[in-house]
């Protein structure tokens, strides 16, 4: 009976080991089938290549990748390829994000059911027009100009991400040979910042506070506040940029001067749970989808955070994290009237194996915010402008709504640099967050020359 016993065990154990394999085979073939198919020691699997033709071209059909029996070939110009990296994606499929690796089965026509077969034999793999417009991301790419940093602009009422770079970032035709151990150089270079980054936020995160405010305090708009540069919180100071003492002002010109006292006041008056349902509400920490890309969610959590902590929550920092993402998004839903249309990167699909209906439909997500709070930060963020940066700083663009953030990331790295807003006029509907990384200067300077950039060619090929 014991050796009954001890063989049935065994058999179990081994019957276990069994279905953890096959569970652990059927994840990896659902998850990473494409990638096994498309090997090059698998084109016996399909005959004479392991991948369909297709193509990924931008909004304008400008070629970005061509793949012809297995070969990949990329745009003729190394700053395009550069610029749109992230979007596309490298041949070894180290970016998640990146087209080839996210959008195989559109570019390849495989899938988990029929592989790399079909019962077309003039099979071939899908073209994926971009939302996305070369032009704007080879703009961008110069203006960062070797920093590391991110920029993404967006059309609010359609849901389009029209330009989308991240750096840093290197020529998917010709990786450089010290990819991997060059870490000055290319520390970060597979992460999308644009979309996966979590940042830093700074000032740009008073555009949440002031949600809760509105929410919150019913007389935000009569009262006024005191700012003497600093207040003093469980013992330590909370400072404004440079000890500022902003004197006595009302809400719209605390947000316009920044003023962290004001804020960090606000936040402690509002206290952990009013502001952090508010975040919450705005989508803060939650994921959502860019077509079928996840973008991870933010981070606001005061959970164990001290009176000091809270008020420094107020004003983007402690421990704060936004992507610029994630910014846009919430941008888009303030001036669509507190509901985003969806981003998206994919204009359409075209090709054997593929569903035209799939992308590239305009759809609402959900409401972030009642139509009242996104019509008091539209006007918040409009004064912003007025009274801080002036009209004339965007050149061309009308009805602009903006906030900068300067987060600081203490020891040597510097700021965090932001600047993030839209254009009201719905003849020009831009959102746009840029960030500069681990720089000295203020976000107005070190992002706001590459916001207006781009939102002015955006502007001059408007289509």
């Amino acid at each position: 009976m014991k050796t009954t016993g001890k063989r049935s065990l065994f058999l179990f154990f081994f019957l276990l080991l069994f279905a953890g394999g096959m569970c652990f085979f059927l994840f990896e073939y659902v998850t990473d089938g494409g990638q096994w198919a498309m090997q090059p020691y698998n084109a016996h699997l399909s005959g004479t290549s392991t991948t369909a033709n297709g193509s990924v071209v931008d909004r304008h059909g400008l070629k970005l990748l061509t793949t012809n029996n297995g070969k990949r070939t990329y745009s003729d110009d190394e700053t395009v390829r550069k610029s749109t990296l992230h979007l596309v994606g490298d041949s070894a499929g180290n970016i998640s994000t990146g087209v080839q690796n996210a959008f195989k089965t559109e570019l390849t026509g495989y899938n988990i059911v029929t592989g790399l077969t079909d019962i077309k034999t003039t099979k071939q793999g899908g073209s994926i027009r971009l939302t996305v417009d070369a032009d704007l991301n080879k703009l961008a790419y110069r203006k960062l100009a070797g920093r590391k940093g991110a920029a993404i602009v967006t059309n609010w009422k359609t849901g389009e991400v029209l330009c989308l770079v991240s750096t840093p970032t290197f020529d998917p035709a010709n990786p450089p040979s010290d990819l991997k151990t060059n870490e000055s150089a290319y520390q970060g270079v597979y992460v999308n910042k644009a979309l996966t980054g979590q940042l830093t936020p700074g000032s740009i995160f008073k555009i949440i506070t002031s949600a809760a405010a509105i929410q919150n305090i019913s007389n935000l708009d009569s009262r006024t506040f005191h700012c003497n540069g600093s207040v003093i919180v469980d013992g330590n100071a909370i400072t404004c940029a440079n000890g500022e003492k902003h004197g006595t002002i009302d809400f719209q010109h605390a947000l316009a001067d920044s003023c962290n006292v004001t804020f960090a006041q606000l936040a402690i008056e509002m206290g952990k749970n009013k502001m952090t349902a508010a975040a919450n509400s705005l989508g803060l920490n939650e994921s959502f989808n860019i077509d079928t890309l996840t973008v991870p969610k933010s981070n606001y959590n005061v959970a164990n955070a001290s009176d000091n902590q809270l008020g420094w929550s107020g004003v983007g920092q402690y421990t704060d994290q936004v992507s610029p993402a994630y910014m846009v998004r919430l941008l888009g839903a303030i001036a669509n009237g507190g509901t985003p249309q969806e981003l998206r990167i994919i204009k359409s699909v075209t090709g054997d194996l593929t569903s035209p209906n799939k992308f590239g439909t305009p759809k609402l997500g959900r409401q972030l915010m009642t139509t009242d709070v996104a019509s008091r930060l539209k006007n918040y963020l409009r004064g912003d402008v007025k009274i801080s940066y002036g009209d004339d700083f965007f050149g061309d663009m009308k009805q602009m709504c903006a906030k900068t953030g300067t987060a600081e990331l203490g020891g040597e790295k510097g700021n965090n640099g932001w600047m993030v807003g839209f254009s009201a006029d719905e003849s020009t509907p831009y959102a746009f967050a840029v960030v500069v990384q681990n720089t000295d200067e203020f976000g107005i300077n070190a992002a706001g020359p590459i916001a207006r950039a781009l939102l002015n060619e955006a502007v001059d090929n408007h289509d």
